[in-house]
């Protein structure tokens, strides 16, 4: 038995294999539900309900969706090229630092300068902060072949660290008790909310409309090609002329810029300033997320809010049975591996190999000294004297 790659896949199977990874997800899920002793429909119910089933829960949703669709699109944008980064945690941190830093000096005065002019600054330093925490990495890899994963995954912890020691150093708020935080942001540099009475704010709408552009110039430009490109075979790619380490640069630019964009998000919208457990795991997160929308930056959005949706609703549904929060996590992580199978099924197709029965007793037929081959000709007497 081996894996063949499929000549051409079907359209109906492309519209299959969500829907039976949707299934598998529900089947396996309901087994944890059930051997954790709770009814299984009355959890589903609630599990819907606190995500989606109230005016509150759906403004909770889209508020948490708004950072893990900006960390879900900087691990796309890499992820197309190649490039894994698995550094998105660090690079939120290293954003929202930058943001505090620049608009949250002085009590909120940000020098004295007008918001109009320190927004952006503030917006601008916490790309620049992310970007930069994934160019060494990138370059490292461009030329010296080192391994990006393993970089991205320890720069994670060297920026937590250096956010507390900053958090109880330079930038610890003095009026703060208990928590260190930093300075807060001051009004003007907050972002507007959607909705009265609710948590939702302008960020949602700027990770949307950064979506809808990544994918148009995923899709309908140059460099997206020759994203697609690198990431398809970059060998390739640099036998044909294209800039390899160029562009892999430049997807890490705009990755880290991405996940350092959420960080500054998260701060400026919700809290105002910034502490360690401002992100329950928004950039690993936004990997799963980025792996069940194949890649896709609209997909991207679909995902985010769907896992945002679990990650809510877990904790009404805690409450009312007894099932553990974490549940969540376990369901999106069956829903992220049954659709790499199911993607795997369009892709590749199972081949059965014949086992083989010869034996020494049965020779295969035409094996053989020539003279027992079936049809052979006999061999002619000999004509040599025998010795007297």
């Amino acid at each position: 038995m081996r894996l063949e790659r499929r000549d051409a896949t079907p359209a109906w199977m492309w519209l299959a294999a969500p829907a039976l990874a949707l299934a598998a997800t529900l089947v396996f899920s309901s087994l944890l539900v059930a051997w954790a002793g709770a009814p299984v429909g009355r959890a589903y119910a609630l599990l819907l309900q606190g995500g989606f089933g109230s005016r509150f829960a759906l403004t909770e949703t889209l508020t948490r969706a708004t950072p893990l669709i900006l960390t879900g699109l900087a691990a796309a944008v890499a992820f197309r090229a190649h490039l894994y980064n698995i550094g998105a945690e660090g690079q939120l941190y290293a954003g929202a630092l930058a943001a505090v830093a620049v608009g949250g000096l002085h009590g909120g005065t940000g020098f004295n300068l007008p918001p109009a002019l320190l927004f952006p600054l503030m917006i601008a330093a916490a790309m620049a902060a992310g970007a930069l925490l994934l160019l060494g990495p990138a370059w490292l890899k461009a030329r010296l072949g080192v391994d990006e994963v393993v970089t991205t995954l320890l720069l994670n912890f060297i920026v937590l660290l250096f956010v507390s020691a900053m958090l109880d150093g330079p930038m610890k708020d003095p009026t703060a008790m208990g928590w260190p935080q930093s300075v807060a942001l001051g009004d003007a540099l907050q972002l507007d909310k959607l909705l009265e009475r609710s948590r939702v704010h302008t960020g949602l709408l700027l990770a949307l409309g950064l979506a809808l552009a990544l994918q148009l110039v995923l899709r309908h430009s140059v460099w997206g090609l020759r994203v697609r490109a690198v990431g398809a075979n970059a060998r390739a790619a640099g036998f044909a002329g294209l800039p390899v380490a160029a562009t892999a640069l430049q997807v890490a630019c705009v990755s880290g810029a991405l996940a350092g964009l959420a960080g500054a998000v998260e701060v400026a919208g919700r809290s105002g300033y910034l502490t360690l457990d401002m992100s329950p795991g928004y950039g690993s997160s936004g990997i799963v997320i980025a792996m069940l929308a194949a890649l896709n930056p609209l997909g991207v959005v679909a995902a985010a809010v769907f896992v945002a949706g679990m990650l809510v609703g877990a904790d009404s549904m805690s409450r009312a049975v007894a099932v553990p929060t974490y549940i969540a996590d376990v369901i999106v992580a069956l829903a992220l591996v049954a659709m790499l199978v199911a993607t795997l099924w369009t892709q590749y197709r199972l081949v059965w190999t014949p086992r083989r029965t010869d034996t020494f007793d049965d020779p295969p037929r035409g094996s053989g000294p020539a003279w027992e081959r079936p049809g052979a000709r006999p061999a002619r007497p000999s004509h040599t004297a025998p010795n007297d």
